[in-house]
């Protein structure tokens, strides 16, 4: 066999080494880049639809935190931090570069008493089997935690959007409340008047009615000042202009059934499986695990092949040489000192989970709890409280009218009618704002009913 065909063979086994690690890198950084794209891909998609919704003729709950989640800079910023993590798994897994020494002898050059005199040598550095893999296992590990924490931006940034439009409804029903009082304090007003021609009311009635016609309209201002508040904030999540307009809410919010308080303990228990940012510290541990054991293998040698030609030897068999080299991994204690700080990170992660996890089921419960007092509420409105109010004010202007009690007791009707009507929108979004809570507590996206598959 001639040297080149002995060069041939040896650098065979390398480079088919090589080529392997470089190909198992590959595909694991292929698929995470996948993902990554994907998200970039539904979010551009969007565009066109969440601007057609923006200028529609009502502004749906579903549809304003659908459009946040693809417009937000927010998500993009957590997306490339995610990208990037993806991209260190096809760093963590590739071999050094090898590395080519040339060399040459500078009197030989020109010389007439001796022929030019150089040396090549190439090599390359082989980690111990075993430690590019748990390299790319730790990298992997860490691409998945910001995977976890770019799905659990969007859940915060869902529920922030949810809790946003919720106050949005609030404001904007309210000044459609307060309208209509305004003008049914103008009516009583006007009938205050008509009775005082009659001989049957005082004067001081339609001041009465004026003095909190007066109040109504301060209201107004202040609801008006909270609305385009609520916009202004709205259209940040959005990335527009705090003083575009929106579309109106719709006249009322729909109210579905809450979850079914006997499984509770499969909520809990969704909880823990679903919540990324406890996904995000199960593959923080994972890393700190692979972390542990790679840091073990630095107790075993690394090798480095090399192979080199010296024009200088006299004899032909001694020009061409291979070499192999490997590190003494005597240093132990920092070695041990690496093992050790891997597996105390890996402990604090696992704890960080038992600790979340807890939080999660008391989460849960605690939002189960407040979404049944809240739909208690609600229940109490609808069926007690606005009947009793509106029969009050029908009494109280009939009894007016036949002269049977003072329009104070009118004035008092229509404040308590207002005040409870008031109330109940509260209420209304108070139950929204809880439902999205529980959602957030189980790892849903709020504002969607649960539904992951918008995204």
């Amino acid at each position: 066999m001639d040297l080149s065909s002995r060069g041939r063979t040896f650098w065979a086994v390398p480079a088919v080494f090589l080529a392997g690690c470089a190909a198992a890198g590959r595909e694991s950084y292929d698929a995470m880049r996948i993902d990554v794209d994907r998200a970039s891909r539904v979010d551009s998609r969007q565009q066109a639809a969440d601007d057609q919704l923006l200028a529609g003729p009502v502004l749906e709950r579903a549809a304003y935190v659908r459009a946040v989640l693809h417009r937000n800079p927010t998500i993009e910023v957590a997306r490339q931090g995610w990208r990037a993590a993806a991209a260190r798994v096809r760093q963590m897994g590739a071999l050094e570069d090898p590395m080519v020494v040339l060399e040459v002898a500078p009197l030989s050059i020109g010389s007439s008493s001796a022929r030019f005199g150089y040396s090549a040598m190439i090599g390359q550095h082989l980690p111990w089997p075993g430690k590019l893999a748990l390299e790319e296992s730790v990298a992997t590990a860490e691409a998945d935690a910001e995977k976890s924490d770019y799905e659990a931006t969007r859940r915060e940034l869902a529920l922030t959007a949810a809790l946003l439009y919720d106050d949005y409804f609030v404001s904007a029903r309210s000044l459609e409340i307060n309208a209509q009082h305004v003008d049914l304090m103008r009516s009583m007003r006007a009938g205050a008047l008509a009775q005082l021609e009659a001989g049957r009311a005082f004067a001081q009635d339609s001041l009465q009615a004026e003095f909190e016609l007066t109040h109504m309209e301060h209201d107004a201002v202040i609801l008006a000042s909270k609305r385009d508040v609520a916009v202004a904030r709205m259209n940040e999540l959005l990335h527009r202009a705090p003083e575009l307009p929106l579309p109106p809410p719709p006249k009322d919010l729909p109210l579905p059934a809450g979850p079914d308080v006997a499984d509770t303990q499969r909520l809990q228990n969704e909880a823990i499986d679903r919540r990324p940012d406890i996904a995000a510290a199960r593959q923080h541990a994972r890393a700190e695990q692979a972390r542990a054991e790679r840091a073990g293998r630095e107790y075993l040698p690394d090798v480095t092949v090399s192979t080199s030609y010296n024009s200088m030897w006299d004899t032909p068999e001694h020009r061409w040489m291979v070499g192999l080299g490997f590190n003494l991994p005597v240093q132990t204690g920092r070695r041990a000192g690496a093992i050790d700080e891997a597996n105390a990170s890996r402990a604090k992660f696992e704890a960080d989970v038992g600790r979340m996890s807890d939080a999660a089921r008391t989460q849960v419960v605690v939002a189960m709890k407040q979404l049944e007092e809240s739909a208690h509420v609600l229940h109490i409105y609808g069926e007690r409280l606005l009947p009793i109010a509106r029969d009050e004010v029908r009494a109280a202007r009939s009894a007016f009218a036949s002269s049977q009690a003072p329009f104070v007791a009118v004035i008092d009707a229509e404040r308590n009618l207002r005040t409870v009507e008031l109330e109940e929108q509260a209420g209304r979004a108070d139950y929204d704002r809880r439902r999205s809570e529980l959602e957030r507590a189980l790892g849903r996206i709020p504002g969607l009913d649960g539904k992951d598959g918008d995204q």
